[in-house]
């Protein structure tokens, strides 16, 4: 019997081999049409409510209904981030490989938050977290075959909380909990602003957050002087130290926080120094590109997100520790319903004591998937591939001279804006955020923007994966014919 003629069961092979092929046909025509979507949804507030009706349906529908609500409702309101012409915040890479893996994870549908929920899936995880470390030469004492090892967490906002309360309760209980109201946190004013929730979460009192200022003198690196300095009148203070969070590659304009001092600052104040290369960890694959995490030996933990720049589908955030016990000793819950005789002989590692909730995807088939059907040098050609067609970006900026680059490119984002008439940066910032506004509102390209030492800038990342020169060129076209309009009006 077709599943057209039947209802659909809960489970069953066959309706699912067929609504399969289904699914696949539709996703696989998705990306063929991809490109004749606005990249960023024109819709307006509330619009789905308008066309979805108010309650769920008595009686079962067809997937060919649902399919075509998806086409007709969804789609339009989706921000299409697999579009060529996505150039917008940071990619967030979809791939065959990856897409593969995600099925697989969904098909075989696991909760495998300790070893004996299914061993594979936490041996597996152990070992492609090996394997994408030796890919970034991390050093050994981050690999599962000593006292550290890898685990996937959701997001780097997970991955930053979940150090921070380690870094937290491993002074607590050296120096009682009375100590929290001293606990200091490091970070420049480029970091992400998950270091914040993740204070917020973690106690850390407001005061006690050290939002270190940058400038373009580092292209808005962190200056190690400043924090060695801070770091004393803090000890003289009487406040504790507790944790540098430094990034490679910052959301704004991938600046690079200098590992090698930093860690050195660290180390003599006995600081755990966290690694946020969530972004530009996928770049340090490349030989020509590891130098800029040079001195992570030092570091104590260190993340990088797979979902943004290494075609594994999201989530995947690859986070590193040396200690893996000062993870358990934070995280660790130990009810009588999920005891076993593996995790109480301690032979095995049980995820759910390395992160805050307890159940847990089959997350590392999609990497393992991506790391197998792509290989070192296929990756290695892909993060290459758009860094070219960045600086090709770049090029272009430079050559005319109505725009500037605002900050050197080191990765696939390049920061650039229109320069004002006469320098008259009030209006130079207006000028800059009308031009996102109107190209933007064509549909045909999606940029986002940053503040840098006041001024208005456009963010333009290259990274998805179907983007190729001609859409680099196309885009700045779009670019600079807006830009013409405006100046014209001025």
């Amino acid at each position: 019997m077709s599943f057209k003629d039947a209802r659909l069961k809960p489970m069953d092979a066959e309706q699912l081999r067929e609504c399969g092929h289904q699914m696949v046909d539709f996703i696989a025509d998705y990306y063929k049409s991809i490109e004749n979507f606005p990249v960023l949804s024109q819709v307006e507030p509330g619009y789905l409510r308008e066309l979805i009706p108010d309650s769920a349906p008595e009686h079962p529908q067809s997937l060919q209904d649902v399919l075509d609500d998806v086409r007709g409702k969804i789609l339009p309101g989706v921000t299409h981030w697999q579009s060529p012409d996505y150039f917008a915040y940071f990619p967030s890479n979809s791939s065959t490989a990856g897409f593969l893996g995600e099925m697989l994870s969904a098909g075989i549908n696991i909760v495998g938050f300790s070893w004996i929920t299914s061993p594979a899936a936490t041996e597996l995880e152990m070992i492609v977290l090996d394997w994408l470390g030796k890919m970034l030469k991390l050093p050994e004492e981050f690999l599962s075959s000593g006292h550290g090892g890898g685990v996937i967490q959701g997001t780097a906002s997970e991955a930053v909380l979940v150090v921070l309360l380690a870094a937290r309760d491993k002074i607590l209980r050296k120096l009682g909990k009375d100590s929290l109201a001293k606990l200091v946190v490091y970070f420049s004013d480029q970091a992400h602003s998950s270091i914040w929730k993740a204070c917020q979460i973690a106690g850390i009192y407001p005061q006690n957050c050290r939002m270190l200022k940058t400038d373009s003198s580092t292209h808005y690196a962190l200056c190690p002087d400043s924090l060695d300095e801070i770091i004393s009148q803090d000890c003289a203070a009487g406040l504790i130290p507790t944790l540098l969070c430094a990034t490679v590659g910052t959301t704004s304009s991938t600046a690079v926080d200098p590992l090698l001092p930093l860690g050195k600052i660290t180390r003599r104040n006995e600081m755990w120094f966290h690694v946020d290369a969530a972004y530009a960890g996928s770049a340090c694959i490349c030989p020509e590109y590891r130098p800029y995490i040079d001195g992570i030996e030092d570091a104590d933990s260190f993340n990088m997100n797979a979902h943004k720049w290494l075609l594994t589908n999201f989530d995947c955030s690859a986070l590193w520790v040396k200690d893996r016990n000062s993870l358990i000793q934070s995280l660790s819950t130990d009810p009588e319903y999920l005891r076993n005789k593996a995790s109480e002989a301690r032979l095995v590692v049980d995820y759910k004591d390395w992160q805050i909730p307890l159940g847990r995807r089959f997350r590392s088939l999609k990497l393992w998937m991506v790391l197998r059907l792509y290989g070192m040098e296929g990756l290695l050609s892909y993060i290459r591939n758009h860094i070219a067609l960045a600086k090709h970006f770049e090029e272009l900026v430079r050559q005319d001279s109505r725009f500037e680059v605002v900050t050197p490119r080191t990765f696939t984002l390049v920061c650039f804006r229109l320069l004002p008439p006469e320098n008259n940066e009030i209006c130079g910032n207006k000028l800059n955020r009308d031009l996102l506004e109107a190209v933007n509102s064509t549909g045909k390209i999606f940029i986002s923007h940053t503040v840098l030492c006041d001024k208005y800038i456009l963010r333009f990342a290259v990274g998805a994966p179907l983007t190729e020169e001609r859409h680099i060129i196309a885009a700045w076209k779009i670019l600079q014919e807006h830009a013409a309009t405006l100046l014209s009006n001025l």
